[in-house]
C-alpha cells in the first residue's frame, strides 16, 4: 500500500462519516435555530428548552434514518473488505 491508497481510503471513511452525520447536525442547527427565534420573541430563557427538542428531534431523526444510514454503512464496508486484496498487494 503507496500513500496514495491510504489517502484514498481515509478520504473515503471521512466523506462516507460526514454523509452519515449530515442529515442528524443540519435538524439539530434548524430545531436550534427555531428554537432560539422562540425564546427571543418570548423572552423565555430555560435551558432545558433548548436541549429536549433537539434531543427529540435528532432522534426522531435516526427512527428515520437508521436503515438508510446502516444500509450506507453496510455498503462501505463491504467495499472496503472486497478490495483489501488488491490494497494488500
Amino acid at each position: 500500500m503507496n500513500a496514495t491508497e491510504a489517502i484514498t481510503i481515509a478520504q473515503g471513511a471521512v466523506t462516507m462519516a460526514l454523509l452519515i452525520a449530515t442529515p442528524l447536525l443540519l435538524v439539530g442547527m434548524v430545531v436550534g435555530l427555531f428554537i432560539s427565534l422562540f425564546q427571543a420573541v418570548t423572552q423565555i430563557q430555560e435551558m432545558t428548552l433548548t436541549f429536549v427538542p433537539k434531543i427529540f428531534a435528532v432522534m426522531l431523526t435516526i427512527m428515520f434514518l437508521a436503515s438508510w444510514m446502516v444500509t450506507k454503512l453496510v455498503d462501505y464496508t463491504h467495499d472496503l473488505i472486497t478490495s483489501l486484496p488488491m490494497i494488500i498487494r
